[in-house]
């Protein structure tokens, strides 16, 4: 409903009403039972869902430039389980915390709302006080007061919803606390804590703090739980209890805290993940820019009721001004960044060492392969030897067969008697047949000794295996307490020759294309 359509109808008040708007969210009003309304049946659908009640404990979150009103109910495991959003309807000043009275600044942090702020005799139709200024804001010397979360659209420092939103909202916090709820706590941020964001923002003034909200908001996404909060040293301080017994104080030096040490690690985590995204994000080109608006914004979801709101001749899109990434003296401006740089550096350094540790782990069975006795060692030279025969031959290069190989040894005989039939042919005598073999088992000698290796140079395997047969196991083809090859060959040529002599002639072999 209208403003002014409030502060024609509710005359008694309208001129302190409209006094009022002008400075901040003050209301009073006539009492009604606006304030008994029920929560609406899709609503109560909604909580059956998420499997919570009506009657549970309620959180709000609420985000200024996305312009969301975030409803959390809690589960019976006591984590939190988003509800619903409510667009919001309008909020006025720029991103950043309140500061004094008239700045017009919806104020940011960590706020309580108990039963005795809540105003049923509003003038604007219903509302609540957010609780500023808190501890934190009072160790700054913030002033003013009186901030509110109601309807009517119109806002002069507020949250300001529609009267059939502000009307709902009011009844779940009023549900919750007539079933014992002490205290509602109502987390305000300037937009949505992601890396995004933060990466547009890194430059702006209210980073420091905005990364102290965070720290907030990643306690409560990480254990679910409503974080408790703290001020000392004129910081924010989440989950975390005096270790000695002296209590918090605002202004003064922290004392030694006690904290939980699964939900910090968790934090912490989180926080690195995401300090790293802006970093990525930084070095890809998202400039840091400084946002500037007429008078706070709306959702998108208004853009076409410009009737319902105040003031919206100020309600155009923001400016973005671009901020340099570096200062005069050539540092970086940006505090994100270079905890992003830190944690970035520790995470790679964390990150090899992993890799380190794993491909040890790998090595392992290879280290222990190679202390095992050595008889496979042999094998893969003799397959090795194998490889090099079959592509020596090709190239025309003959491999004297080595003692130790009995399945060359074997396949002599054939070549013996494709020999035999060549010298029938020739009409030559068993004589000239057994010099002939004497004759081949002295040439491959010669070969091996003026032929460069055919072999061993075309792949690099070939060559690994080279180079490390001499350490691993010594090549029986080098022994120096065997025969020389000339002689071992001559003499098995001999031997095969003189079994096979009686053996009958074969048919013709065709030759191999």
């Amino acid at each position: 409903m209208n403003l002014f359509r409030n502060v024609g109808r509710l005359a008694p008040w309208g001129l302190v009403g409209a006094t009022l708007a002008l400075s901040a969210c003050n209301d009073l009003g006539s009492g009604s039972q606006r304030a008994l309304s029920p929560i609406p049946p899709e609503t109560l659908a909604l909580m059956e869902q998420a499997g919570v009640t009506k009657e549970s404990p309620t959180l709000i979150r609420s985000y200024k430039k996305e312009a969301e009103f975030q409803i959390w109910k809690q589960r019976p495991d006591g984590r939190y389980a988003y509800l619903k959003t409510f667009p919001m309807c309008r909020w006025s000043g720029q991103l950043g915390p309140k500061v004094r009275e008239g700045d017009r600044q919806a104020p940011e942090g960590f706020y309580s709302i108990t039963p005795g702020q809540m105003n049923p005799n509003s003038a604007y139709y219903l509302s609540f006080n957010v609780g500023y200024p808190n501890a934190y804001d009072r160790a700054y010397g913030h002033s003013g007061g009186s901030i509110m979360v109601h309807g009517a659209c119109s806002s002069a420092g507020c949250f300001s919803m529609t009267d059939r939103q502000i009307a709902e909202i009011y009844a779940i916090l009023r549900t919750s606390f007539n079933n014992g709820q002490r205290s509602i706590q109502m987390q305000s941020y300037p937009f949505k804590m992601t890396a995004e964001n933060l990466a547009k923002h890194r430059l702006d003034p209210n980073i420091g703090f905005w990364k102290q909200l965070k720290e907030g908001s990643d306690h409560f996404e990480v254990a679910g739980k409503e974080p408790s909060v703290g001020v000392c040293n004129r910081r924010y301080v989440f989950d975390a209890t005096s270790a000695n017994g002296q209590p918090l104080d605002a202004g003064a030096a922290c004392p030694p805290l006690r904290r939980n040490a699964e939900i910090e690690t968790q934090v912490a985590q989180k926080a690195a993940v995401d300090d790293a995204k802006v970093a990525e994000l930084a070095a890809a080109g998202v400039r840091p820019v400084r946002v500037v608006y007429q008078d706070g914004g709306q959702h998108p979801d208004f853009y076409a009721r410009v009737a319902e709101v105040s003031r919206p001749e100020t309600l155009v899109a923001p400016l973005e001004i671009a901020l340099e990434e570096k200062s005069s003296g050539g540092k970086s401006r940006s505090p994100v960044l270079a905890i992003s740089a830190t944690r970035l550096a520790a995470k790679a350094k964390k990150e090899t060492e992993i890799k380190v540790a794993a491909a040890a782990a790998e090595q392992a069975p290879v280290a222990k392969a190679a202390e095992a006795p050595a008889p496979a060692e042999p094998a893969k030279l003799g397959a090795f030897a194998g490889a090099t025969d079959s592509i020596g031959g090709l190239l025309g290069f003959r491999k004297e067969p080595a003692p130790s190989e009995p399945a060359v040894a074997k396949a002599e005989p054939i070549k013996s008697e494709a020999a035999k039939l060549e010298s029938a042919k020739a009409g030559e005598s068993p004589k000239s047949e057994k010099s002939e073999v004497a004759k081949s088992a002295a040439k491959p000698a010669t070969a091996k000794a003026t032929a460069p290796k055919p072999a061993v140079t075309k792949t690099a395997a070939g060559q690994a295996a080279a180079s490390q047969a001499p350490a691993s196991a010594p090549s029986h083809r080098a022994d120096p307490a065997k025969k020389p090859q000339a002689s071992l060959g001559a003499e098995r040529h001999a031997k095969v020759a003189s079994a096979t002599a009686g053996v009958p002639a074969l048919p013709p072999v065709s030759a191999r294309p």
